[in-house]
């Protein structure tokens, strides 16, 4: 049963009887990965998750020390500790264990390692391209993604009501899955469906997960859908990426704004966990866009601008009937790679934990989704500067940016509850749901896990 929350408990990795463990350089190297070392069945005391992250994050700072020997050292005892096909604590190491061997053979400090990469197991992280029918079976095998479709369908649907034409920029990292329901939902409107105008930004990334067709064929597979429920749908895909903040789209929308204020149709911008892929640094005004006006870098009084307050203060140009905006809640962008490691870890163990409550071990599904999360950690931990891409930040900081941008918050309507409460109860009995004001939070064993929060122009 769902339940609401107000204070999460510790994660479920942190409360052990090893909770004290500690281990300094001195331990370490009196321990050495060779004969005498202790044997495999000795390692029993460290397969709590608390001691694996401690490990993680002495050998994190052994590479980043250069300590080749104690890195290696650290990584024997992880490599017998957390083997990949263990519970859901040693399949978390694992991912962690290797992406730190992929940090320290990128950075050429540790070439030693890479001996062991290969002994260990192939690091290359192998990501299934699905087809339509695959990805939609996919996304609605847990929540995560169900969560924020239905709670941003119920949000729109009320926003445009009685709109006759809807113009939707479809920001989602699931690639428009959340648009099929959305279709049926408007093609059941009592006085009829309006026209809609489906506007995305072209798939240029290899972001999880992917498709293995193009835009252009899905865009005709989802007219032909929206036909089948007499919706009239045009299809358009802008080349943009969130490399630039989706310079090439916005740029696109604010010459066309005109057009779509004439005309009275209702603009709906939902962003579905793509966000984040925003470079959150600030930049030089002299190495970013002057064509976001009348957002333009001379609006800035500062001599720097975060990407992703400018790129919402655009959309806030556009005049927006709506804005709904579904992230995953946590914070990994501390620059520290010892702080985003303890973060990540202390927000990955959640899809590890979850996914052996609804795949077997040995499916494919569970592969692909695993998959998936291997490259996260491969991301957050082994790549810096433009490589890492997966900068998730909490949603008190999204918060704080979209009023930063002069939009409000509105209410999710009981409605939207209703039907949350129904679909996770199709779920497995750890999923949860909570207010927090405005927005609503997706939880998994009382931790937040994802978040949804709908946004109007401020007067």
């Amino acid at each position: 049963m769902m339940q609401f929350t107000e204070t999460p408990p510790p994660p479920l990795h942190q409360i052990s009887s090893f909770s004290n463990f500690t281990m300094n350089k001195n331990q370490i190297h009196r321990t050495r990965p060779w004969p005498g070392f202790p044997s495999s069945k000795s390692f029993a005391s460290f397969g709590d998750a608390n001691c694996m992250e401690q490990l993680l994050v002495h050998c994190a700072n052994a590479i980043e020390s250069n300590d080749a020997t104690l890195a290696q050292q650290i990584l024997w005892v992880l490599n017998n500790i957390a083997p990949p096909d263990g519970d859901s604590n040693q399949r978390l190491t694992c991912a962690f264990l290797r992406a730190l061997i992929t940090r320290a053979a990128k950075s050429g400090t540790c070439k030693m390692l890479a001996a062991m990469a290969n002994a260990h197991c192939n690091l290359v992280v192998h990501n299934h391209k699905f087809s339509v029918i695959e990805l939609a079976s996919f996304v609605d095998l847990t929540p995560w993604h169900r969560f924020g479709f239905t709670a941003a369908n119920a949000a729109i649907l009320e926003a445009v009501d009685g709109c006759s034409v809807v113009h939707i920029v479809d920001l989602s990292l699931t690639h428009c899955m959340q648009i099929p329901t959305l279709i049926d939902a408007i093609a059941n409107r009592f006085e009829g469906p309006p026209r809609l105008k489906l506007t995305v930004a072209g798939a240029t990334e290899d972001v999880p997960p992917m498709l293995d067709l193009s835009y252009e064929e899905l865009g005709t597979k989802l007219v032909n859908f929206a036909r089948s429920r007499n919706v009239m749908l045009e299809f358009r895909v802008i080349p943009s990426s969130y490399a630039d903040g989706f310079a090439s789209l916005i740029e696109q929308m604010r010459v066309q704004q005109l057009v779509y204020a004439e005309s009275g149709e209702a603009l709906v911008i939902n962003c579905h966990m793509m966000l984040h892929y925003i470079p959150e640094e600030t930049l030089n005004p002299s190495t970013t866009f002057s064509s976001l006006n009348p957002y333009s870098l001379e609006y800035y009084s500062s001599t720097s601008i975060s990407l992703r307050s400018m790129f919402l203060k655009a959309i806030r140009s556009l005049e927006p009937t709506i804005v709904v905006l579904v992230d995953e809640d946590a914070d990994l962008t501390a620059n520290n790679l010892v702080c985003r490691l303890r973060s990540a870890f202390n927000y990955l163990w959640i899809p590890y934990d979850l996914v052996d409550t609804f795949l077997p071990r040995g499916s494919k599904q569970r592969e692909w989704y695993e998959a998936a999360v291997c490259w996260k950690v491969e991301n957050v931990i082994a790549h810096e500067g433009l490589q890492r891409v997966e900068r998730l930040e909490p949603k008190s900081r999204w918060v704080q940016r979209m009023r930063n941008a002069n939009f409000r918050g509105i209410t999710f309507g009981e409605e939207a509850v209703s039907e949350l409460k129904t679909m996770l109860d199709e779920h497995a009995a750890g999923w949860g749901l909570k207010k927090e004001e405005d927005d609503l939070v997706l939880t998994w064993k009382g931790h937040n896990a994802v978040f949804a929060s709908a946004w109007v122009p401020a007067a």
